[in-house]
C-alpha cells in the first residue's frame, strides 16, 4: 500500500486512516472506506469497530505487517484505506450566518490540523485551502487534526476562486496582517465573515490584502511580530464566536 507520498496519494485517490477515533469520524463523515485492517484485539471488540449494516473488508494482520501499513507509532491497532474526497467551494454548505477559514499557502500539515480542530471546536461553516503547499491527506495532517478533517467542510482550491466564492455569497473578508490597522477586537465579527490567514514565514500575499474588506490584527508586546498561524487563528475565530454568542444574548453557546 504505496501511499506514503503526496503524489502516490493523489494519483490514487486513496489515502490512510489511522485509529479508532479516527476512523470513526470518517465513517461519520460519511468517507468511503475501501478495507480496514486491524491488528490485536480490539478494547471493544471488532464488532464496536464499524457501524452495523457498514460493509467494508475488515482484515486481520500481524504485527510486522501493521508496522508496515502505519505512518505513527500508537494506531490503536487500526489502519483503514478511504477514498479522497475532493469538493469544490460551490459544494460547501453555508449556515445562515457563515464564518469561514481561509489559508493561504499554508505549509505545514501540524498547523493544518490544529485550524481544523479550531474548525471543529467553533463549528465554523467550512476550511478554505487556497493553494496549498501541503496534501490535505498528509498523515501529519490527520494526526494533528485528530481527525477533524473528517468533521469539516475541506475546500482546496486558488485564491481567485475562493475569493469569487466568498464574494458570491456576501461574506465579509478579514485579513490577518502584522501591519494593518485594526484591532481584531475591535472588529465587528457578527454578520457573515471570513478570515484569512497567510503563512507566518510571508505572511498574506498582495492578492488578499488589496481584495479584503478589513485588514486586522493581533496585539503584540513582544520582540517577534507573529504567533504561529494557527494559534493566530484560533484567537481570531474564538473572539468571532464570543462576539455571535454575545449578540445572540446565550453566554452558554458553544457554537455559531
Amino acid at each position: 500500500m504505496k501511499l506514503d507520498k503526496a503524489h502516490e496519494r493523489r494519483s490514487q485517490g486513496l489515502f490512510v486512516i489511522e485509529g479508532v477515533r479516527e476512523l470513526s469520524l470518517a465513517i461519520a463523515g460519511g468517507y468511503t472506506l475501501r478495507e480496514v485492517f486491524v491488528c490485536g484485539e480490539l478494547p471493544d471488540g471488532k464488532g464496536k469497530l464499524l457501524p452495523d449494516g457498514f460493509a467494508v473488508p475488515v482484515e486481520q494482520v500481524s504485527p510486522s505487517v501493521f508496522e508496515r501499513l502505519t505512518y505513527r507509532g500508537k494506531s490503536g491497532g487500526v489502519v483503514a484505506l478511504a477514498e479522497a474526497r475532493r469538493i469544490v467551494p460551490d459544494d460547501i454548505r453555508l449556515t445562515d450566518n457563515p464564518f469561514v477559514i481561509v489559508l493561504e499557502a499554508v505549509e505545514k500539515p501540524g498547523n493544518l490540523g490544529a485550524i481544523l480542530r479550531t474548525a471543529d471546536a467553533a463549528h465554523a461553516d467550512a476550511v478554505i485551502v487556497c493553494d496549498p503547499q501541503t496534501d490535505l491527506y498528509n498523515p501529519n495532517t490527520i494526526r494533528s487534526s485528530i481527525g477533524c478533517i473528517f468533521t469539516q467542510q475541506v475546500v482546496a482550491c486558488t485564491s481567485e476562486e475562493a475569493l469569487q466564492w466568498l464574494r458570491s455569497r456576501n461574506i465579509r473578508i478579514h485579513a490577518a496582517e502584522p501591519a494593518a490597522a485594526e484591532w481584531y477586537h475591535q472588529t465587528d465579527f457578527t454578520p457573515p465573515a471570513a478570515i484569512v490567514m497567510g503563512t507566518e514565514a510571508d505572511g498574506l500575499t498582495d492578492y488578499w490584502l488589496r481584495n479584503a474588506d478589513r485588514r486586522i490584527k493581533i496585539p503584540m508586546r513582544g520582540r517577534i511580530d507573529s504567533l504561529n498561524v494557527s494559534v493566530a487563528a484560533a484567537i481570531i475565530t474564538f473572539e468571532a464566536m464570543r462576539q455571535r454568542n454575545e449578540a445572540a444574548g446565550d453566554n452558554k453557546q458553544n457554537r455559531f
